[in-house]
């Protein structure tokens, strides 16, 4: 039996900040992941000598510092970087043609006047307006000085300044985008475009994606000189980082070792016990990066129902293909993200209506050999589990179920490469049982469907003692800011505020 600080469930981008801060505060931390590869749902691997991202491959924010970007932050505070890719456009197909959207405000105005006429662009820049102190707002509380105590009112003191400026503001934030949207934007394109962008952050459209998530989002994407960013090396070099930033403070990442459940003392979480019968102790806590109805798997039957005092229903799963191609005879303009709309009437979130490209090779040549690409097309959380649920993957049934399942991704890349599938070397078909067994994710799901004022994510403290969160099902969001901020949340309340204060003062004099 080995016996550690605080033990952490899974290696997702959540798990892996909270581990690294926490190393960082001068805790002993272990990390146990029960995949042969680090990242959960962020990880990357190799066929062929093609490199995949298995999720995440749309970045901002991390090419530069001081930034809003809480990932950011996290890096910064375990003095960890990998280089940085930009760019400043991905190819949209929507029903009503082809435009390449560009980053910053005024390249969607250009697009709005030609497609749209003058009354669109009066509506997207009454819009910009509106957003202008709620963008300020929604970077006035730092991620860096959040925790789940008391002790976050000293931590925020030295930005109260700020804060009390956006105080007004503030309450707007908490409210769904769509009431930001009213008696402003009624154009409906502009109105299916920003559903589009919500749903791609959140996972819901405009009426359940809450206004602090987007103001986020413009006060990213839409100020002076914005770029994306894409990690050189792929997502797999951006994961190496955080796990540098895990070890090189004195934290242990465990790989292939899978926690079979959570040990408890007096009704306390006091450490795992791992599928081979081996025990790790916490002496001061268990962090899990799993989902919330994983986790709860990991508890005794009558422990679980404390963890969710209100339902987390599930977003729908994915449909993934990744592919390696010869890249022959291709234009060179390609860009490294695509968005194809089948149709607004059918909705953003319905199923197989939205596909996402990913080429990251464009950027970064490194991730395929000579004269090839890497692609990963994927329905960004729209695929119904019900579809696949009890079906043996060895099955005639589930092979067939795939062929047909991802039609809908062959169709949107051969909008991009119209002779893709003659130019195949790797063909991977993934779906929501791939996604169930490798990210060890309930029902293959990205994470909770909470919509905007129906609901609040449960936080990082569970309401068993000893037992705290972080991840997907923690923080309002699904994507990488706040599956981040999650991770920097659990780990600031494990420690002294004097120890939390300390880093953010030390951070803010970089």
């Amino acid at each position: 039996m080995e016996t550690v600080d605080v033990v952490v469930i899974g290696s997702g981008i959540g798990g892996l900040c909270c581990a690294g801060l926490l190393a960082r505060y001068g805790l002993r931390v272990m990390v146990c992941e029960a995949h042969a590869i680090a990242g959960g749902a962020a990880h990357s691997f190799e066929r062929q000598g093609f490199h995949f991202d298995s999720g995440p491959s749309l970045y901002s924010g991390l090419s530069y510092s001081p930034s809003a970007n809480p990932l950011r932050q996290v890096l910064n505070a375990l003095e960890e970087d990998c280089d940085w890719l930009t760019y400043d456009a991905w190819g949209c197909f929507v029903p009503e043609g082809y435009f390449r959207a560009a980053v910053g405000a005024q390249a969607f105005t250009e697009l709005l006047a030609q497609w749209r006429g003058p009354q669109a662009v009066a509506e997207w820049q009454a819009l910009q307006r509106r957003m202008e102190p709620l963008k300020a707002a929604s970077v006035a509380i730092p991620p860096l000085a959040l925790r789940s105590d008391w002790g976050v009112l000293r931590t925020l003191y030295p930005f109260l300044p700020d804060i009390l400026k956006q105080a007004r503001h503030l309450r707007q934030l908490s409210g769904p985008f769509s009431q930001l949207l009213a008696g402003v934007v009624q154009d409906p394109f502009l109105r299916n475009w920003l559903d589009l962008l919500c749903f791609m952050l959140s996972g819901l459209p405009a009426e359940g994606t809450l206004a602090a998530e987007m103001a986020f989002m413009f006060a990213d994407w839409y100020r002076p000189g914005v770029r994306l960013d894409y990690p050189k090396g792929g997502g797999g070099a951006l994961i190496e980082a955080l796990v540098r930033g895990v070890t090189r403070h004195g934290g242990d990442l465990r790989l292939q070792t899978r926690v079979q459940h959570i040990l408890l003392q007096d009704q306390r979480a006091v450490g795992v016990q791992l599928s081979t019968g081996e025990q790790i102790r916490a002496r001061h806590a268990v962090v899990s990066n799993a989902s919330a109805w994983d986790t709860r798997q990991l508890l005794p039957d009558q422990t679980r129902a404390v963890l969710t005092p209100q339902p987390l229903p599930p977003c729908p799963s994915f449909m993934h293909l990744h592919l390696g191609i010869d890249a022959q005879g291709l234009p060179p303009d390609l860009e490294c993200h695509y968005l194809i709309v089948n149709s607004w009437e059918s909705g953003v979130d319905a199923p197989q209506n939205v596909v996402a490209v990913s080429m990251p090779s464009v950027l970064d040549s490194s991730l395929a050999p000579p004269g090839k690409h890497c692609i990963h097309a994927y329905t960004p959380a729209t695929e119904p589990y019900a579809l696949w649920a009890g079906l043996d993957r060895h099955s005639d049934r589930y092979q067939q179920l795939k062929v047909e399942r991802s039609q809908v991704l062959w169709a949107g890349l051969e909008r991009i490469i119209p002779d893709l599938r003659h130019r195949c070397e790797v063909t991977l078909v993934g779906t929501p049982l791939t996604h169930e067994r490798f990210l060890r994710r309930h029902r293959g799901s990205y994470g909770p469907a909470i919509a905007a004022g129906q609901g609040r994510f449960p936080g990082c403290q569970t309401s068993l003692p000893g037992l705290w969160h972080c991840g997907d099902s923690t923080f309002p969001g699904i994507g990488v800011p706040a599956v981040a901020v999650s991770g920097m949340v659990a780990a600031n309340s494990l420690v002294a505020v004097c120890k939390h204060q300390g880093l953010i003062d030390q951070i803010l004099a970089s």
